[in-house]
Parts: structure tokens; sequence; C-alpha cells
């Protein structure tokens, strides 16, 4: 059994206007995401600003109240489920965030943003939680005397540290990871990862780690799921999905790697075109739409699932996006 399984989710935030501000749209910033995680696994989703990463974690932890689709942990749906209900399964997931500076609440010292989920769950009395805030502490990186202190006293990725602690503080089976690191220097990032790692290797952990940044995404992911406009557009074994990327959108954001050697000489793919509003989607191959693609007006009403195009390696059936034999093999598929 998965850990999480997560069936056609959707997100969609109404639009409202008029005079009687009625509902007029919908922002679709997630429409149709299905994926598993397994435990101890990470998987990594990647995609430009914009294309639902960040709504899609803040679904999978209920902190928004998804449209459609469900969510499974460990076999239980907990999409619909009341705050009330949800509260106990809280110990087995959490959130990190991107910004400690707006995470961490400032009036708070760091010893009781550590022991607030403790306190919230009833475990243990405030001796027993202290004591294992300044455990955490330590095995974060961070002395002992950060307990009494304040987190706007604290350097960013000294900051992240606590968001850490306090994140494994109930010792969870899922971590979702909201671009953890992509406000921290280069050097702080590997070492805050490297942190992460160590703690997934300890607690068996499993991470879904949100990022833009596919060099992290790589060095810390077992798969990836690349994201546009609110779908998954390919899914695979991170080692596969950098050597062998199927869709044209995970090849251009693949050749946007920087690599740390000047003499290596490898094509860029400059995207043209923006992406599509989410108000109003393409009724086609939202990237085939951007890249105003020949074969556009093919895909319109066309189902373009995700098909394992390889054993493992999903890709969706799109004929803007695929080379001609990969679509002919995914098409007999569908």
């Amino acid at each position: 059994m998965n850990l999480l399984e997560v069936n056609n989710l959707k997100m969609h935030f109404p639009v409202h206007g008029g005079v009687m501000s009625r509902v007029v749209g919908a922002v679709k910033a997630v429409d149709g995401v299905s994926l598993t995680i397994n435990k101890g696994e990470t998987l990594g989703i990647v995609g430009e600003s914009g294309c639902g990463k960040s709504t899609l974690g803040k679904a999978i932890v209920r902190l928004t109240k998804p449209t459609e689709g469900s969510i499974l942990l460990n076999g239980i749906d907990i999409t619909h489920m009341s705050q009330g209900h949800l509260r106990p399964l809280r110990k087995q997931f959490q959130m990190m965030f991107q910004d400690p500076a707006e995470s961490l609440n400032p009036r708070m010292s760091v010893g009781e943003i550590i022991t607030e989920p403790m306190l919230i769950q009833k475990i243990g009395n405030a001796v027993s939680r202290r004591e294992k805030a300044i455990k955490l502490l330590e095995r974060v990186g961070l002395p002992a005397s950060a307990v009494d202190k304040f987190s706007f006293e604290f350097s960013g990725g000294q900051r992240q540290r606590v968001g850490v602690a306090r994140a494994i503080a109930l010792q969870p089976e899922l971590l979702v990871l909201d671009e953890p690191v992509s406000a921290l220097d280069v050097s702080v990032q590997s070492q805050v990862l490297n942190l992460l790692m160590e703690l997934q290797e300890e607690m068996g952990i499993a991470y879904m780690f949100i990022a833009h940044d596919l060099a992290v995404v790589k060095h810390i992911s077992d798969n990836v799921a690349v994201m546009y406009l609110g779908k998954i557009v390919e899914m695979a074994d991170a080692d596969i999905i950098y050597k062998n990327p199927k869709h044209t959108y995970t090849k251009a954001l693949i050749s946007a790697i920087p690599i740390p050697d000047p003499t290596v000489d490898r094509e860029r793919m400059i995207l043209d075109g923006d992406v599509p509003s989410p108000i109003n989607p393409p009724k086609g191959s939202a990237f085939g739409h951007r890249l105003n693609h020949p074969a556009y007006d093919e895909t319109i009403g066309l189902d373009m699932p995700l098909v394992e195009i390889e054993p493992g390696h999903w890709v969706a059936a799109d004929p803007c996006c695929l080379g001609a034999e990969d679509y002919a093999k995914v098409r007999e598929m569908v």
C-alpha cells in the first residue's frame, strides 16, 4: 500500500466579478493530478512559477479543501475530512514552507514554536516537551540555548533549521517541502539538503519536494513529476527523466540547468510565448498553444492522459510535445 495516493485532484478557486460579485470563472490552479509516494521515498515536483506546485502541496496536507479528486494517506481518505477528525492524523503528515521569516511566529520563542505541535496533540508535559525541543534543535545543528530565543535573532539558514525541527517534532511519515531552500544562499542550501537527507535515512520519512531548481531536485529525489499549468506532463525515476526526457517542456527545463564547465557546449531550448492563464486555459494542448504548434488544432477536445511509455516512465499523450515515434507509441496505449 502506498503511503500517499492522490487521484485526479483538482483545486479550482472561484473568480468573482460584476456588481453582484457573482462567480464568473475559476482559477484552475491544479487540474487533475494523480500521483503516489511510497514510504521513505522522495517525489520531486518541478515546474515554472505559477504552475500549481505549491497549491498541490497545500491541498495534499489539507490547508485548502480540494474541489475534486481524492487524497488517501495510508489508505484513509482525508479529502473531505473535517478539521476535527483530521487533527489526530496530522501527526502523520506535516508541511515545511519556503520563507521561514513568514512561517515562524516572531512573537513566540523557538521553544514555543517547536513544542506547539506537541501541545496541540497533547503529547507530554511542559518539561518533557522542552527537553524534546532542545534535542530537536541539537539534531538540526542549533545550540540548546536557541530554545529561549526568537526566530528573528537567527539567519535565514538557521531559521529554516528551526522549521525543520518543528516539522519533524511529531515524527511524521510524510513531509511536504515547499521550496525549502530557494531563499537560502547556495552553501547553506547544501547544508539544509544534506540535513533533510540524513533525517530521511534516520526516520524513514517520505518527502514531497517542491522546487523550481531542477539541479536541486535531481540531487534529492527518487522520482520526479513535471507540472505545467496545473497538470503533470511527465513523471519518472529521477535518473530516467534527466537522461531521457520525452516531453518538450521537460527537455526545455533540463536544458536550462547551468553546467559548471565552460568547455561544455549544450544547446539551450528557449521557450517562446507566455504561459496561458489558468482562468481561461487552452481547450487543447496547453504547451502546444504556447508554442503555437501546428498540431495544436488536433488536440482541441483530445484526451491526453498520462501514459506509461516505458516501465515507470509516464508522459502526457500530447502530439505537440512528443516526437512522432513516441506519440505513435502512446496513442496505441490510450
